[in-house]
């Protein structure tokens, strides 16, 4: 049996990264509601 997770950090930055949360409405909600929050990173590393 293969590993369950294979992580890859291209595939997650895609997925996960600024760029991709800036792309759509709902990922720019997340991104202000981050901030509201007071959050020190707005996205995954």
């Amino acid at each position: 049996m293969q590993p369950t997770y294979r992580p890859s950090k291209l595939c997650r930055a895609r997925k996960c990264g600024f760029r991709a949360r800036n792309k759509t409405v709902g990922g720019r909600k997340v991104l202000a509601a981050r901030r509201r929050a007071g959050r020190k990173n707005l996205v995954t590393k």
